[in-house]
């Protein structure tokens, strides 16, 4: 979360986290952006006539104005819609992991500064308008979320400490945060290749692997597992 920010106008790029109605009019916002976790009002506006109205939308990218005075709220002076992912809200499935994406990174937003928040979202509502695969994209995400908060994923070595091997099969050990040896394990040297490929690559990349949906149900299993929830 942006802290200590200076009594200023400013301009910044940013997704809406979430909307609250406020007084008779207006909203508060918590906003994402480039430098980190905002919160800000837009004054008036649900008025009819709000000039703020259409640059506040959930699902989309917007290019704000604001001044920061004494409250702890910045004032939206200006907004514009530079991006509307309206895709998503045309099916259920994808705008309630749009939704998902967008409430998670609040929460780790709220206790670590990472400008790649930002991107992760970003990423996710590119992919998400465009009807890629959900199974690969949630597991993009969860992977890269734990990341960003700075628990690195250990795909390197076992719990013992040894190198993990191609002939291995392995399960994951959840104390140690590793993959421990299991003959006939769940993830072998495809699952370990794939979890590398999505913690050191933009999503647009990792969706040019062409895999089938059981072996990303397993990629999913083990991403949720690493993100811890």
């Amino acid at each position: 979360m942006l802290k200590d920010m200076p009594k200023k106008d400013f301009r910044t790029l940013g997704f809406v986290l979430r909307r609250t109605n406020y007084g008779e009019a207006d909203r508060i916002l918590n906003i994402i952006t480039p430098q980190g976790k905002i919160s800000a009002i837009a004054k008036a506006a649900r008025k009819e006539k709000s000039k703020l109205a259409g640059g506040i939308e959930m699902f989309s990218l917007v290019d704000l104005n604001l001044h920061q005075g004494k409250s702890e709220f910045a004032i939206i002076t200006s907004a514009k819609m530079v991006k509307y992912y309206n895709n998503i809200l045309k099916d259920y499935d994808r705008m309630n992991l749009a939704s998902i994406v967008l409430k998670q990174v609040s929460r780790a937003a709220d206790n670590t500064d990472n400008e790649e928040y930002f991107e992760i979202i970003k990423q996710c509502f590119s992919s998400l308008d465009t009807n890629h695969n959900l199974l690969l994209i949630e597991s993009w995400f969860w992977l890269n979320l734990r990341r960003a908060m700075g628990e690195e994923v250990n795909l390197y070595r076992d719990n013992k400490g040894e190198k993990l091997s191609a002939d291995q099969r392995y399960d994951w050990d959840i104390a140690e945060s590793a993959f421990s040896k299991l003959e006939n394990g769940d993830y072998g040297a495809n699952e370990i290749k794939m979890l590398r490929l999505m913690t050191t690559n933009n999503l647009k990349t990792v969706e040019k692997v062409k895999v089938d949906d059981e072996f990303l149900q397993k990629i999913l299993r083990i991403a949720k597992i690493v993100a811890k929830v």
